[in-house]
């Protein structure tokens, strides 16, 4: 039955989940051919530029699968259908959700003969933190008997299939150098006493493996890795940026933090310099409104929300969470929306609205006793501002020689898309805003 002729039927699509994202890779399928499926649970795993992330049913009804795991698709094409009522609106009823900017784009329809010839692998069902905790362990999903809802996997099947595993007996310098190589010690025959694993032993398996070069292993790039490494090429070859960098006087603005987290303290708050350069930026981006733009296929977007997002370094690559509309909110609320936000990247549970819709991005290096660098535009926004270290440094002051809490900030952006001396005043109105901190009284939250 097409699905013309359904009058109950839904059509699942790729979701778009940022300006930029064209196409998606789906990477798992949570349900089979013919299974039930309700409305708002996961339904299938996709990978792009940004992250993996698992994609909710949009409506009620039996499953018909169209695309393939591993199998890369534009968005708005078909994936899937649903038989069956609990539908609100008619079967295009997915593709009507997507921003209007996107309405233009051109969509691709896998065919459906591919599809249908290809066989598909069997669905593991898992939620996404027994999903993330099995790929830190290396555990294979397939192999494990879900004790969740409907024989789903979760959290506490893997972390007792990883107590369950044998413990491999081997000595610190044996498991310092596997770590080294990434090599699994489960693997290894130990020639040692009792069958222990020695150094010798992970160097006879490592000297075993084919390499590239004689002093190291060729690893193949993740696929969050490769997305990243793909989209910050696109981003460098396709964007003329330029970088300004300026000196700010932080003496003051350490001052305030200080000063408000003795007051926010009683709340059991305490304020970030990440969250204080967030509000800094929002507002700096509500004064100059031709910062918060993107350039798209249909032209110069210019974005009705401010939405400041923070790189942060994880385990899987690097994430950029997004508090949105920051220039509405107070460095309270923002400092909750970053607590919540860091952890769950961390973890890897974001949702999808939390790591998508960024207008603006920070990346702060200072923990990392860098003072200055150039930081690369997370497209497709216009500009990325960098952080460096604040240390007290001896400057000229009053004629004088003094110790002051100095910072530098790094300003990238798109060329094409502002001139140098907007971007100038732009970055000269965020350092006024570190250096006096008593013009915040000025914002109106």
């Amino acid at each position: 039955m097409s699905i013309s002729e359904a009058s109950n039927t839904y059509q699942v699509v790729m979701p778009r989940l940022g300006l930029t994202m064209r196409e998606g890779k789906i990477i798992e399928w949570y349900k089979q051919d013919g299974d039930q499926v309700e409305k708002g649970e996961p339904l299938f795993s996709i990978e792009n530029e940004k992250a993996s992330l698992d994609i909710e049913s949009p409506a009620s009804g039996t499953l018909k699968i169209q695309v393939p795991i591993d199998t890369v698709v534009p968005i708005l094409s078909p994936v899937a259908v649903l038989f069956g009522t609990g539908f609100s609106g008619s079967h295009h009823g997915a593709a009507e959700t997507i921003d209007p900017v996107i309405q233009k784009s051109q969509t691709q329809v896998v065919p459906k003969a591919t599809a249908e010839k290809t066989m598909l692998p069997t669905a593991v069902c898992a939620s996404p933190k027994a999903r993330n905790a099995a790929k830190r362990a290396g555990i294979d999903l397939a192999g494990l008997t879900g004790t969740g809802i409907r024989g789903m996997i979760v959290l506490s099947d893997v972390n007792q299939k990883i107590q369950n595993q044998p413990v491999v007996k081997a000595t610190p310098l044996a498991k310092l150098r596997a770590a080294e190589i990434g090599l699994d010690l489960r693997g290894v025959k130990g020639t040692g006493l009792r069958g222990m694993v020695r150094r010798e032993d992970v160097n006879r398996m490592s000297a075993a493996e084919p390499t590239e070069q004689s002093d190291g292993i060729a690893k193949p790039l993740s696929e969050l890795r490769s997305i990243i490494s793909n989209r910050l090429s696109q981003s460098w070859v396709e964007r003329p940026q330029v970088t300004l960098v300026t000196e700010a006087d932080a003496t003051l603005f350490v001052q305030a933090r200080q000063q408000l987290n003795i007051e926010l303290g009683k709340k059991n708050i305490k304020l970030s310099f990440n969250a204080l350069f967030i509000k800094v930026a929002a507002q700096t981006l509500a004064e100059h409104p031709f910062m918060n733009v993107s350039l798209i296929p249909e032209g110069l977007y210019q974005h009705p929300q401010i939405n400041v997002g923070l790189a942060v370094d994880t385990e899987r690559g690097l994430m950029v969470p997004v508090v949105r509309e920051a220039n509405l909110k107070s460095m309270e609320i923002i400092q909750n929306d970053l607590d919540g936000l860091v952890s769950r990247t961390l973890q890897g549970n974001n949702k999808m609205e939390e790591i998508s819709g960024g207008t603006f991005t920070i990346t702060n290096l200072g923990a990392y006793e860098i003072d200055a660098f150039t930081p690369i535009i997370n497209p497709p926004e216009c500009a990325i501002l960098g952080i460096g270290r604040i240390h007290q440094k001896p400057i000229g002051l009053d004629g004088q020689i003094v110790l002051r809490s100095m910072v530098t900030l790094s300003l990238s952006f798109d060329h094409r898309l502002v001139d140098g001396a907007p971007a100038a005043k732009f970055l000269q109105r965020i350092k006024q805003y570190v250096e006096q901190p008593f013009l915040w009284s000025l914002w109106k939250e």
